[in-house]
């Protein structure tokens, strides 16, 4: 009995040894993933750079201009570029459309924020003249146009009149200076269909050679620094105005054009004065543009004005002076940019 409890006591004793492998063995087999973890730190990201900001901050405006070739598309880019400088917070970013006749539905249906718009379909959209009065509204007169038509250096044509009958190149159909040449066309009695063989263009980059090779006898446009005129000026060609009667005539039918003149030197191989009819070509906003944004741009517009000059030669005409008074009406210039026209005394 005493053997048997004595046997018995020994293997109670053995119990915890044969135990603690197994124990050891089960603390070893414990997944990783059952261990306490060390706290996680978030993961670290670089900082935007101050370009990164900037480019965030950027506000972009879509500017319409019109076909490849002629003077918006070319005041247009000089005029992004100028503002662009003056204020990094813009991106103004140029869209070749249709021309002026485009450019006012785009704008009214908001699918451009501005656009360059000539003299002529302004007038009748802020008057309604065939349309209803449109409520779009001024940023800034850019530049005058002047109407004048360009031939050949040994062309024996002088004179509108001498013209009639002869294969004129008009400009694109939905061009401001196209609707400007009726408005001249009309004041003396004459009609671009009937009395000349009217060649409308796909692109106003395309009338220069038609005059040089001789497919045209003259090319119509207008303006200070206009492409086509310089391109056949300075292959020899001419530039042929309006005589004072005329623009006395024309002036009697249609008051809204004003006299203007394009001084000797302003074209390569220009050794005389023009005098012409013309209007004042403006940039115009859509209806919805907001009053602050306005107003930045009429300031940055002003004091980017010595960039703009350097770039495109009709750029000493954008100033504040000149909106003022080529705006049919105080009313039709943005509130936004009377606001910054008043700041600096401009209007009361």
């Amino acid at each position: 009995m005493t053997i048997v409890v004595r046997l018995v006591a020994l293997a109670l004793l053995m119990l915890p040894l044969a135990y603690v492998p197994a124990l050891t063995a089960t603390k070893q087999r414990t997944p990783p993933a059952q261990q306490p973890k060390p706290e996680s730190k978030p993961e670290s990201k670089p900082a935007p750079t101050a370009q990164k900001l900037g480019s965030m901050q950027k506000t972009t405006i879509i500017l319409g201009t019109a076909t490849p070739g002629g003077g918006f598309p070319l005041f247009g880019d000089a005029l992004a570029a100028a503002v662009n400088e003056t204020d990094p917070t813009f991106q103004i970013e140029t869209r070749n459309t249709k021309g002026s006749a485009e450019n006012i539905p785009l704008l009214e249906d908001n699918k451009l924020d501005i656009a360059l718009v000539a003299g002529e379909p302004a007038y009748e959209a802020f008057a309604g003249i065939g349309r209803p009065i449109t409520n779009l509204k001024i940023i800034t007169a850019i530049y005058s146009n002047p109407g004048m038509f360009a031939v050949k250096g040994d062309s024996t044509y002088r004179t509108v009149q001498s013209l009639a009958g002869q294969q004129v190149a008009w400009g694109t159909r939905d061009s401001g200076l196209t609707l400007l040449a009726r408005y001249v066309m009309d004041g003396l009695g004459l009609d671009r269909e009937k009395d000349f063989q009217a060649v409308y263009l796909d692109k106003a980059g395309d009338g220069p050679a038609m005059v040089l090779d001789g497919r045209v006898a003259a090319l119509w446009g207008g303006g200070i620094g206009w492409p086509g005129f310089t391109a056949v000026t300075q292959a020899g060609g001419r530039l042929i105005g309006l005589s004072p009667e005329d623009t006395a005539r024309i002036r009697k039918k249609h008051n809204f054009l004003k006299p203007l003149t394009v001084p000797a030197g302003t074209y390569p191989n220009q050794t005389e004065l023009v005098t012409s009819v013309g209007s004042w070509s403006f940039v115009l906003a859509r209806q919805s543009l907001d009053d602050e944004l306005a107003y930045r741009l009429a300031k940055s517009i002003h004091r980017g004005y010595n960039n703009l000059v350097k770039r495109v030669a009709q750029g000493h005409e954008t100033t504040p002076q000149n909106t003022v008074a080529a705006a049919p009406r105080t009313a039709n210039i943005h509130p936004g940019v009377q606001k910054y026209f008043r700041e600096i005394g401009i209007i009361r």
